[in-house]
């Protein structure tokens, strides 16, 4: 394998989970994935056409992950108190190799950005604990524990049953990585966080869903909001229908992970979308329920949850009930809704003037 990191390539993975898990419970599943923004040159050789392409279709979609990730962060790590069963010890960063992309994008991330059958980083959890241990997007992971990690088509999922052995039993995970054609030796510790997968949707509908084990935001919400605290409202209260159960009381979860599994693909089948893909509108009150959940998530992340209101009645105004496959349509009870985060807004404010935790 060629090691050559000249690219500077800053990746973002679709995995499981969007950190690697230090106490799964289930072998992770596997989905394309995105490289993130490069300074690629022009010419790169052996790049043609076709794969110039499918390398511009990647770096396109990884801004967009690349911001999910960030907005992410906080709201994962902050809330891990309130995910309650579903928070995890995590390790705090992602990692693919070219096998993780599928045909044209295969190659296409082993020309145009450099990956070969090792894993290397692709993304790092700020606050998290590879963060705090100084690992970086790029690094090329050798070594887990003194023992070699594997390569090729299954290294992503053999090495997450590594790093979930080793944790199983220490506080932290010894790494061996390769950074500039140098090893190092660096020692990650667990950070605990919800443990839900935050998924891109390469889609234009404006929405947003949740299968009880992933959030997915699709492109179209993403251009939709237009600041980070507004793309926070959108996480947190999705966050909220997990942590609440609400996929399977609904007994939406098949239904909404099928449409999860196609629209985080590159190239979903959007055929499926058609009509209101088979999704039930979620009740009055366990919509309430989320978005009072949600906002205290995105009050304790740091986002400002002020504005939360007026952004959702934007998005009803811009995009109704009426609209299929949308947020709306989806969520139609807008009045107990924005009742639910008005109340939730007074009772964080005077929390917080009392100096009292922001818990619900």
């Amino acid at each position: 394998m060629t090691r050559t990191r000249h690219l500077g390539l800053r990746a973002s993975a679709i995995v499981a989970a969007l950190l690697l898990s230090a106490c799964a419970t289930q072998a992770p599943r596997q989905s394309p994935g995105i490289p993130g923004v490069v300074e690629r040159p022009a010419e790169a050789p052996g790049l043609s056409p076709r794969m110039a392409a499918a390398a511009d279709t990647l770096t396109k979609m990884a801004v967009l992950q690349d911001r999910l990730y960030r907005v992410a962060a906080p709201l994962l790590i902050q809330n891990a108190e309130l995910c309650k069963g579903q928070a995890r010890n995590l390790l705090g960063f992602t990692a693919k190799n070219r096998w993780s992309y599928p045909g044209d994008y295969n190659e296409a991330a082993h020309v145009a950005f450099g990956m070969g059958e090792h894993l290397q980083v692709t993304s790092v959890l700020a606050g998290s604990g590879a963060a705090r241990a100084g690992l970086q997007v790029n690094d090329v992971l050798l070594a887990a524990a003194g023992k070699p990690l594997p390569t090729g088509e299954n290294a992503l999922t053999q090495a997450g049953a590594t790093f979930a052995k080793i944790i199983a039993t220490q506080a932290s995970l010894p790494m061996t990585i390769e950074r500039r054609n140098k090893e190092r030796e660096i020692a990650i510790p667990v950070t605990r966080a919800c443990a839900f997968a935050i998924e891109l949707g390469n889609a234009d509908n404006v929405n947003a869903y949740a299968d009880g084990n992933r959030v997915l935001v699709t492109r179209g919400m993403i251009d939709f909001v237009r600041d980070d605290d507004e793309l926070a409202f959108v996480l947190a209260r999705t966050m909220a229908h997990n942590m609440l159960n609400h996929p399977v009381v609904q007994r939406n979860q098949a239904t909404i992970g099928s449409i999860v599994d196609n629209l985080r693909s590159i190239a979903p089948d959007t055929s499926l979308l058609i009509g209101s893909g088979g999704i039930k509108a979620m009740p009055a009150e366990a919509d309430a329920a989320a978005d009072r959940l949600g906002t205290y998530m995105a009050a304790r992340a740091g986002y400002d949850t002020s504005d939360a209101p007026a952004f959702w009645k934007r998005l009803a105004e811009a995009h109704p009930p009426g609209v299929l496959n949308g947020f709306s349509a989806n969520h139609p009870a807008l009045a107990q809704r924005l009742a639910a985060i008005d109340k939730a807004n007074a009772e964080i404010k005077a929390k917080r003037a009392g100096k009292k935790p922001l818990v619900p």
